[in-house]
């Protein structure tokens, strides 16, 4: 451990008296105890120095600095040591004027699931320790989709889960569209689609140019024996191949890489990884943030490697767009953690110096891209203010919609947007309950009621605004509420109701207070704006709908039964494939299943035929 100073004034030459040039951690903190910084040092006394001296801090540091209230110390071994205790430190306490990423280290994947006959290719995101081949990780979503797209439509295999599987007589539109061979009924059988899964395992291996040739020699001898049918098949899937050939960067060798680049401006930093398998590019993961101390592009590399790779997957090379200081300390860290070698490259040449500046590039153009919108919607909400009336432009803005069918588990959705953009992280939904079915009036009270209880139990941050999906009714609704919480005079009400025909652009604005509506031009800046931010409630509303809807129709009846608990519910729905065999099941085919007694299975029976 270390030495802190607590005082309410903050001694620095005293606290530094008593540092030692131990490798460790340092923690900065303010009145309140909030955690302003946490860094790491090779030699503590040194780094704390010169953080204390007179000159050549930046702003923003001396902004900091000028906050510190408390410091402690934690020495370690090792600057490897170091490393580690720093980034559980910021993951934990998530300072202020660090790089904090958002802990998500499920990076996407592409798995083979294991079957005797017809296997299947899925999306996939988690632990491997489920059975099967996974081919990855790749950097986002959109990479692993996009791929998958491909290998269902060059080679046509089964994408269906299953219980699906199981459970057809005919074909589905997957069939139809040429999407897939229909094992399920029998139009391909397991030799032939063994030869198209060992194909497509070659593609995510990297080996397509030799599937290309090997297909070519195919055609050829298809076309000798006057097989022209035959020949034109394999003509396609070659074509097909060289289109995803050309949709992604290959180059002449086999490498795995990751490059990672960064770009700052206006106070904004934007990293871009590049993850490169096989030697073929296979998408970007982009991160943008506040650059808190102005930090040069090297410090912000050293902050961000190791909270971006520790606890995930890590690439036997990492080649960077910047020098920092703590390489050998980090290929250390991330070798003992992938339980191989890995290797941080600074300098490059031929076609890796490409790929590098390719990443840099791009950074910057998406963080151009960035600060380009933030100042778009800066320039929208001011505009919404000078429509609106307002004293002052809203920094935040809070919006409600509720989504439904015919009643049917209903959700509302709060969307939240500052002056900058969507704040993700304080999007909520809320699940509603104890009322009327499809009376969007209680639900959207329950909402804000419980959304605004919170708030103010939580001392949260209340909005400047808030917008209702809806017209007069739900409007006074609102008003209800926000006046039963004392908070109707510290945020202006507003509901966007559609026009006529339900057309985008011929909204009106129903504004607390004012009888008539108002109705911006559809091009204005504000109604760029409120179409947007309506626009993501309503996004966000009906995707939490739809998952609630489709978790309550795979288990609600289970759910209802006594004596059918989490471990019984899974037994049943694993041994029949899904809630629609469990209905068709006789109560002699219940009582089967791991932990149904008779007397049980008839009670199950019972249940799901009772209407």
């Amino acid at each position: 451990m270390g030495e802190d100073a607590d005082s309410a004034e903050f001694d620095p030459q005293s606290f530094l008296a008593n540092v030692s040039g131990q490798p460790g951690v340092y923690i900065f903190s303010d009145a309140e105890g909030q955690t302003l910084y946490v860094g790491k040092a090779k030699n503590l006394k040194k780094r704390m120095q010169s953080y204390f001296r007179g000159t050549g801090l930046s702003m923003k540091t001396r902004l900091m600095v000028s906050k510190i209230r408390h410091a402690e110390t934690h020495m370690t071994r090792t600057e490897s040591e170091a490393l580690l205790l720093e980034n559980n430190l910021i993951k934990s306490r998530r300072p202020r004027y660090n790089i904090s990423l958002r802990d998500d280290k499920s990076f996407p994947y592409i798995r083979l699931e294991p079957d005797p006959e017809f296997p299947r290719f899925s999306f996939y995101r988690g632990s491997r320790s489920h059975p099967g081949k996974y081919y990855g990780p790749y950097p986002n979503a959109g990479a692993v989709r996009e791929m998958l797209g491909h290998l269902h439509k060059t080679f046509r295999l089964r994408q269906c889960s299953d219980a699906f599987f199981r459970n057809r007589s005919r074909p589905c539109l997957q069939y139809q569209i040429r999407r897939c061979s229909a094992p399920c009924v029998g139009r391909i059988d397991s030799e032939a689609y063994a030869e198209d899964l060992r194909q497509a395992v070659a593609v995510l291996e990297g080996r397509d140019a030799l599937l290309i040739e090997e297909l070519a020699k195919r055609m050829e001898r298809a076309s000798e024996r006057l097989e022209f049918e035959e020949a034109a098949a394999y003509r396609d899937r070659i074509a097909s191949l060289q289109r995803i050939r050309e949709r992604q960067y290959v180059s002449s060798g086999d490498e795995d890489a990751d490059v990672v680049a960064v770009a700052s401006d206006s106070g904004m930093v934007c990293f871009n990884v590049v993850s490169v398998r096989q030697g073929r590019n296979l998408g970007s993961r982009f991160d943008i943030q506040h650059n808190p101390l102005d930090r040069s592009p090297g410090r912000l590399l050293e902050e961000f490697l190791p909270q971006f790779y520790l606890g995930t997957a890590i690439p036997g090379e990492i080649l960077l767009g910047e020098s920092i200081g703590n390489r050998g300390s980090l290929e250390q860290v991330f070798s003992l953690e992938s339980r191989s070698r890995v290797r941080i490259k600074q300098r490059f040449r031929t076609h890796r110096a490409r790929w590098v500046e390719a990443a840099r590039m791009n950074a910057e153009d998406r963080l151009r891209q960035h600060l380009s919108e933030r100042e778009q919607i800066g320039g929208q909400f001011a505009a919404l203010a000078a429509y609106l009336g307002l004293a002052e432009t809203p920094e935040r803005i809070e919006c409600f919609d509720i989504s439904h069918t015919l009643g049917e588990r209903t959700v509302a959705s709060c969307v939240v947007y500052d002056r900058t953009g969507a704040v993700k992280s304080d999007y909520r939904r809320f699940n509603i309950t104890g009322i009327t079915g499809g009376d969007d009036y209680q639900a959207m009270s329950q909402a804000l009621e419980r959304r605004y209880r919170n708030v103010l139990e939580n001392d949260a941050q209340l909005p400047d605004l808030v917008l209702i999906d809806g017209g007069k009714g739900q409007l006074g609704v609102a008003v209800d509420v926000l006046e039963k919480l004392q908070i109707n005079d510290l945020a202006t009400l507003l509901a966007v109701s559609k026009g006529p025909g339900r057309r985008s652009g011929d909204e009106k604005l129903h504004l607390a207070g004012r009888d008539v509506p108002l109705v911006p031009n559809a091009t204005s800046p504000e109604s760029h704006l409120i179409r947007r931010i309506r626009d993501e409630a309503h996004r966000f509303a009906i995707t939490g709908h739809r998952q609630r809807r489709s978790k309550a129709r795979r288990t609600s009846i289970l759910e209802e039964i006594d004596g059918i608990g989490e471990k019984r519910r899974r037994n049943l729905l694993r041994y029949f494939g899904g809630i629609r065999e469990v209905r068709r099941a006789g109560i002699e085919e219940l009582s089967r299943v791991p932990g149904i007694s008779p007397a049980l299975a008839k009670r199950i029976h019972d249940r799901i035929h009772s209407g």
